[in-house]
């Protein structure tokens, strides 16, 4: 796993972790990491089913050396994070990245001062979804690419967005294109393998803001509104004109709700 430093400051702020969603990795979150107010250091870490390409085209995998288990990808961000010397942070995912953030909260609390879910969901995938993902993970390993989920790149972005930024979807293709088969097959089989978390928000005793896209059909409002009905201290933010990338969709809607939460945190 690969910490990425998006921002730099050395003051009395929290840092914010961002998490990815699948199959990405961490410049999705660019833009929203540029639109957060204040000095305050950013981090974005590359997770597996990325395989955390940088602008050189080198690869950092280390997902197909890993069982498949989210637990395992919370509890190597966790050692990069005392490695650096980051004792707590506000931690944000997007989809597969707030499944992460949900599982450090629930496995490394210390380090968790407050939680960004955004466009994600604290419940176990169905029967259904599962089979769906275990049957991608199979095709990505038996044809050697990643041809499964580049579909995905129009599908995660809501109508508006296919309509008026066309070049959003573009960007995500590129993206998904420079992932590993390998690291895309095992994220699919750990998300699999996710239990339901809501019961880790219910305990979860910090600042928690749920971000969702209006128009966001993978986790939808209704995913969202269960989340903040399980957080004792949950705020809501529903982004206009945005399906399950509104960070990449509508990057500034998301870093005001994000500078939102980090400053609650800052003061609780």
């Amino acid at each position: 796993m690969t910490l990425h430093v998006l921002r730099e400051d050395d003051g009395e702020a929290l840092p914010v972790v961002l998490l990815h969603g699948f199959p990405l990795d961490h410049r999705m979150w660019e833009a929203t990491a540029a639109g957060l107010v204040g000095p305050r250091e950013v981090l974005a870490a590359d997770l597996p089913g990325s395989s955390g390409r940088t602008s050189s085209g080198a690869a950092a995998s280390w997902a197909q050396d890993a069982a498949p288990s989210l637990d395992d990808a919370a509890d190597r961000l966790a050692a990069e994070l005392a490695e650096r010397g980051t004792r707590r942070a506000v931690v944000v995912g997007l989809s597969m990245g707030g499944y992460v953030a949900l599982a450090l909260a629930e496995r490394h609390p210390e380090l968790v001062a407050a939680l960004g879910l955004v466009d994600t969901k604290s419940t176990a995938d169905t029967d259904e979804a599962r089979a769906a993902r275990l049957q991608v993970a199979e095709e990505t390993e038996r044809l050697g690419t990643v041809e499964a989920v580049t579909g995905m790149a129009t599908s995660l972005v809501g109508e508006s967005t296919r309509a008026a930024q066309p070049a959003v979807s573009e960007q995500l293709a590129a993206w998904i294109e420079e992932q590993d088969p390998a690291d895309v097959a095992w994220a699919q089989r750990a998300m699999a393998a996710r239990p339901d978390r809501t019961h880790v928000l219910a305990a979860f005793p910090g600042p928690v803001t749920v971000v969702v896209g209006d128009e966001d059909t993978v986790t939808p409002v209704a995913a969202a509104e269960h989340m903040v009905e399980a957080a004792p201290a949950a705020q809501l933010v529903v982004v206009p004109r945005s399906g399950h990338m509104s960070a990449v969709e509508q990057p500034a809607a998301v870093a005001a709700a994000l500078s939102d939460l980090a400053q609650r945190a800052d003061s609780a």
